[in-house]
């Protein structure tokens, strides 16, 4: 395909993708404020905990399964598809009783109750993915990323309306745990019509080896950036408490949520994108400069408009959060040039590189917020974004510098 041309594709399914993100983040947003007018701060830190316990979890789901059918030669495609299939039933299945057993241990060991019931809920989740993700592995690899999109944010939504109507009802921790759990039919019936899809009879299976070489690094990878996004939650709350994690909480929603959408939509079709191209380093520099043209403004608008917004929103007791806000929304920034550095690492088949990245960043997150935690909420940020900016720019220089390089762009 022509860069031209797969630049206007780009360009459609990284907006549908984008505004399915941006849906399901602004339907974030109103639970958000819905919690923050109906529950005590103590109330969304236990519920922030158990999600950012389960997403540490549901990280590892992410096998590469997806990656390795968009990818497959047509002739091997549906040995690829039963190999996948197979694997990610059993992996599941196995996560699905890992969580349950992490939910056990911390009430074992005299962690919140709550908290332990709200984890064993959210295992459910891991029942429904099988069934859906070779359809949904199909789907991107024949060009239905807006539709899966739709599919995708629809689920999110839903799941997020119940929680404001739940909330307001039934003031409780569970009210926003629940519905993710209660909507994950909606995603797995959706997907399995969108691209239909029986194991072939008479088709012997992939050899697993391949799935294995690239699947570890993959895997590993999602688990870090997992850590990173969520395991500065779970240390907030066990240095500070459970009303300081609720505040956390409420400001990392308020100040990332659109931002982190928008990044989520350009990984999804970039891997895509940059496989179907000989000239990865233009088609590199395409999603770069298409990425950042709408990652700028809206980043920088939302830092600057946080004294208004967040009052408005959260309400007036919570307005000290705005400066909290204002600093995590610039994070966007780096973190879209990283994403667009990640997925080129995954389309060259280095991801164990991406890998080395994320890890350090992990760390670093993760060690700034046990060192900045006594100064508080806004140290953290600050630290965040520091971190954040020297990291990923730093890593991703190698990316830029091949897709903006002269030689490349003369090409």
């Amino acid at each position: 395909m022509p860069l031209s041309a797969s630049l206007g594709s780009l360009a459609r399914n990284f907006a549908a993708y984008g505004a399915s993100e941006a849906a399901s983040k602004a339907s974030r947003l109103l639970v958000v404020i819905a919690a923050a007018r109906a529950l005590p701060p103590a109330e969304i830190g236990i519920a922030a905990a158990a999600l950012a316990t389960s997403e540490i979890l549901k990280a590892l789901t992410e096998t590469g399964a997806v990656q390795r059918i968009i990818a497959a030669p047509a002739a091997r495609l549906e040995a690829t598809c039963l190999t996948a299939h197979r694997l990610v039933w059993v992996w599941c299945l196995g996560l699905f009783l890992v969580q349950i057993a992490v939910a056990f241990v911390l009430w074992a060991v005299g962690g919140s109750v709550a908290v332990s019931i709200l984890v064993a809920v959210l295992a459910g989740e891991y029942l429904f993915m099988p069934g859906g993700l070779v359809q949904a592995g199909l789907a991107m690899r024949e060009n239905k990323l807006r539709q899966a999109a739709a599919i995708t944010g629809s689920q999110v939504v839903l799941a997020n309306i119940l929680s404001v109507l739940l909330a307001l009802i039934w003031p409780s921790a569970l009210a926003l745990i629940l519905p993710k759990l209660l909507t994950a039919p909606v995603w797995l019936v959706a997907m399995r019509r969108l691209r239909p899809w029986r194991p072939a009879a008479g088709v012997a299976p992939a050899p697993l080896a391949p799935f294995l070489r690239f699947g570890w690094a993959v895997l590993a990878v999602e688990v870090v950036k997992a850590l990173r996004l969520y395991a500065d939650k779970l240390v907030v709350g066990l240095l500070l408490g459970a009303e300081a994690l609720g505040l956390y909480f409420m400001a990392f929603n308020a100040g990332l949520s659109l931002s982190n959408a928008v990044s989520q939509a350009f990984a999804t079709v970039l891997f895509p994108h940059l496989h179907a191209h000989a000239d990865r380093a233009a088609a590199l520099r395409e999603s770069i400069t298409l990425s950042l043209a709408l990652t700028v403004p809206v980043a920088s608008a939302q830092s600057l408009l946080a004294p208004v917004y967040v009052p408005l929103l959260l309400g007036a007791q919570y307005a000290e959060l705005s400066s909290v806000v204002a600093l995590l929304c610039l994070a966007a920034i780096p973190t879209m040039i990283w994403t667009a550095a990640a997925g080129w690492l995954r389309s060259c088949e280095r991801p164990d590189l991406e890998f080395a990245v994320t890890l350090v960043l992990a760390a670093a997150v993760i060690l700034n917020t046990v060192v900045l935690a006594p100064s508080g909420l806004l140290a953290i940020a600050q630290g965040y974004l520091a971190i954040t900016v020297l990291i990923m720019t730093a890593a991703s220089l190698p990316a830029l510098a091949t897709a903006f390089s002269f030689r490349n762009r003369s090409a």
